[in-house]
């Protein structure tokens, strides 16, 4: 099993929405970075679990968790001239984009934040504390998916 960290701007969707969807499960659409691409399409797997991620927001910081339930597939809202993220260059045929189904399966009582993650040595070379670190896909190690999920009790 492997772990990630989802980011999501919270007034697109936050871990609320993904709570009330039918299922408490949802695609993760909308992704058009190559890197984050090729990591949902190559690596990300069925069972994998993330920590789901508020960004851009007052609090930015780790709101929950989630678990991939389906592996990646094409992106459809690549397609779709009305959706904000098409993108003209993908078809059915050759698509471009892909995206993976998450279900929630924990929000935490409190935010843990950004700047408090900051202040742990221990998770010294996480993706998410890099200088310069955008995307909204990343790896997490083990030792810090079990550090991090302590923080939450």
């Amino acid at each position: 099993m492997n772990y990630w960290l989802f980011k999501s701007e919270p007034d697109a969707f936050s871990i609320d929405d993904l709570k009330s969807m039918k299922g408490k499960k949802d695609h993760w659409d909308g992704i058009r970075n190559y890197q984050a691409r090729n990591l949902m399409r190559d690596e990300i797997k069925k069972g994998d679990m993330g920590f789901f991620y508020h960004s851009s927001c007052q609090v930015p910081g780790i709101v929950g968790v989630v678990e991939v339930v389906k592996e990646a597939y094409p992106d459809h809202t690549a397609w779709d001239p009305e959706s904000s993220y098409y993108d003209p260059k993908s078809s059915e045929e050759n698509p471009r984009w892909v995206m993976v189904d998450v279900k929630y399966r924990q929000k935490y009582e409190q935010v843990i934040t950004l700047e408090y993650l900051r202040t742990l040595d221990e998770l010294d070379g996480m993706v998410l504390l890099k200088k310069g670190s955008r995307l909204s896909i990343q790896p997490v190690t083990e030792s810090h998916w079990t550090l991090i999920s302590s923080l939450s009790r």
